[in-house]
């Protein structure tokens, strides 16, 4: 039987992201938050009763919710691919935290099982749905700054252990600043250029341990399994290139720096891991100021309506009830990760690394997009 009215959402996971989640989606009106579900159900239920949420426990009694459609799963990195895994095999449609899974077989696997059954996957970041990297697409696609040739991005600070209680888990296999901040800029980049075709890359990792700074934990230390600073260079199917920078290691703080440059400008992208931001453009000039750092900036007014993460899972859940395509893909995700995953490969061999999958242009999202009308019939 087809279901009608708002769709209903499911959480695995209800960790310090489950916030911002919970902070969108019980405000639009076209899906409902239904149950949360963590292995701590204290931890479940307190986030529940914050946010108005009706019932509360494991992750096996959300499976098992009959009207949840959609499972968001907040879970860490290592069990994103066995808990998408599960919640297709009860019969959900399943958004996912970046990434998609640690390694290129588990999300292939993901995506066919999900095909099999006839069921959605759609992968974070949504940031790139959000008012900021639109206003940015849809000047490129007017051709503002021309012909868009390349990219230069850097993700750059001290790394999570400075604020997060439990941060061991952004430094183990899977995550790191490639895997746990790339997905935002890789995907605003393929947003852009398309798919990317080759990669190259060297890193290093400052401390083989860290230190919890921050909570009840602080000066617990653990081990660094991954490289935490890491120089990326990348060609795509369109033919442009970028070359971009992750790095916890770094005193400075230097994040949401994306610049395209075309034929005739270069063009300033919101931080890609918010939702709005300022976009702007410089054009090249014939003055020797332009050397001097006297640049003349062009601000591109924004469009779109301000909200947040839950973008994608709305995004989803509007497809479902029309039968469209939601723009967030599993394919798209797991494009993401395969480019990350070429570049850690990189990283350890010393060579180039050809990126074997591809994904389809992605589409803009239709600038009277409002995540905050009811468009889908409430009964």
């Amino acid at each position: 039987m087809t279901k009608t009215g708002p769709v209903g959402v499911g959480f695995i996971g209800t960790g310090m992201i489950s916030d911002t989640y919970l902070e969108h989606l019980t405000r639009f009106p076209d899906v409902r938050v239904l149950i949360l579900g963590d292995l701590d159900e204290s931890r479940a239920a307190a986030q529940a009763a914050k946010h108005g949420v009706p019932e509360s426990g494991s992750a096996a009694d959300v499976l098992a919710h009959p009207d949840v459609e959609i499972v968001v799963n907040l879970t860490i990195p290592a069990v994103h691919a066995e808990v998408a895994s599960a919640a297709i095999a009860a019969g959900k449609n399943v958004w996912t935290e970046k990434p998609i899974s640690v390694d290129r077989q588990s999300g292939i696997d993901l995506l066919a099982q999900a095909a099999a059954a006839g069921l959605r996957v759609g992968v974070a970041p949504d940031t790139v749905l959000g008012p900021g990297v639109q206003t940015a697409r849809r000047a490129i696609a007017r051709g503002d700054i021309g012909v868009p040739l390349s990219a230069q991005t850097v993700m750059q600070y001290a790394g999570p252990d400075i604020f997060h209680p439990n941060p061991e888990f952004l430094f183990a296999r899977g995550a790191g600043p490639l895997f746990d901040m790339g997905p935002y800029y890789v995907t605003t980049l393929i947003s852009i250029f398309g798919a990317v075709t080759r990669v190259g890359a060297v890193g290093s990792q400052a401390r083989a341990i860290r230190t919890v700074l921050a909570g009840d934990r602080a000066g617990t230390e653990f081990a660094v399994e991954v490289p935490t600073h890491v120089n990326a260079i990348a060609q795509f199917d369109g033919g442009g290139v970028s070359q971009s920078v992750f790095s916890f290691d770094s005193p400075l703080a230097r994040t949401g720096f994306v610049e395209i440059t075309g034929t005739e400008g270069t063009l300033v992208v919101p931080d890609p891991n918010m939702f709005t931001g300022e976009v702007k453009i410089t054009r090249a000039v014939s003055s020797v100021d332009a050397f001097r750092g006297e640049t003349e900036w062009e601000i591109v007014p924004t469009t779109g309506v301000e909200a947040g993460r839950g973008l994608g899972v709305l995004d989803m859940a509007r497809a479902i009830r029309s039968g469209g395509t939601h723009i967030a893909t599993g394919e798209l995700g797991y494009h993401v990760l395969d480019t990350l995953v070429s570049i850690d490969e990189s990283v350890q061999t010393g060579a180039m690394v050809d990126v074997e999958s591809t994904v389809a242009d992605i589409p803009l999202v239709p600038e009277d997009w409002d995540p905050f009308a009811a468009t889908i019939d409430a009964r």
